[in-house]
């Protein structure tokens, strides 16, 4: 269980970060979340899918990472096998928070990653933030101002009736047939139908690059299956 508190210069003086890649620091997740001010980033590397939100009242962009739970076919001998890694997996072990309406920044002290021996130092030894925790500050503003801005990117896709459910089979190069379900993506063709005036409504919120976005990372999900492969071979 998380033990979530508000960072301070006194009881975490000597706070370290461990920054390695690896299941063992929690980095076994098939999935992140991420906003549109991200997509531009991702979109290079991992498939930008939507799936439905936990109370399944609205939608999320997701970056994929596997196939299933708990797989990362981004993780290799201790790091992350791509030039990117999304904000809200670099971001760990520290929280955003808001009191008195001022953002504060929160780390979890049951992490894998805290320390006192090993990894990024957070302050310096005679006061004052060190780049790093200077980095983690920019990532969580990043996150937090992102992540503000995709109720209003969901519901336009919603308005134009533009998300779809998709399947996804997934043919390995042993023979065996998997499926990726539970997912929805951007649908092309309403898109494509979507007259001048829509578009340009989708075009002045900021939201059509996005879409383009995450329609163009989508091509990331045969090479996900080829890190699949790879994976799958290293095990026999």
């Amino acid at each position: 269980m998380a033990k979530t508190v508000l960072l301070n210069n006194v009881d975490h003086q000597t706070l370290r970060v461990i920054t390695s890649r690896a299941a063992e620091y929690g980095d076994d997740v098939m999935f992140a979340v991420t906003f549109p001010a991200e997509f531009r980033s991702l979109q290079a590397h991992y498939p930008i899918v939507f799936r439905k939100s936990p109370d399944a009242a609205t939608f999320q962009p997701i970056a994929l990472f596997g196939f299933k739970e708990g797989q990362n076919l981004f993780l290799d001998a201790q790091r992350w096998n791509a030039t990117y890694v999304p904000l809200v997996i670099e971001r760990q072990p520290f929280l955003i928070g808001v009191a008195d309406d001022e953002l504060t920044i929160h780390v979890d002290l049951d992490s894998p990653r805290i320390s006192t021996t090993e990894g990024e130092a957070v302050f310096r030894t005679h006061g004052g933030t060190t780049e790093f925790l200077e980095r983690i500050n920019s990532v969580l503003l990043a996150i937090h101002e992102g992540l503000q801005g995709t109720p209003a990117f969901v519901s336009a896709l919603l308005e134009h009736d533009l998300l779809e459910s998709f399947v996804f089979d997934i043919g390995l190069a042993d023979g065996s047939i998997n499926r990726l379900a539970g997912f929805y993506t951007i649908n092309e063709e309403r898109l494509h139908g979507l007259g001048g005036s829509a578009l340009e409504s989708l075009s002045r919120a900021g939201h059509l690059q996005a879409v383009y976005m995450a329609i163009a990372s989508l091509s990331n999900l045969r090479a996900l299956v080829e890190r699949q492969n790879r994976s799958h071979a290293g095990a026999l």
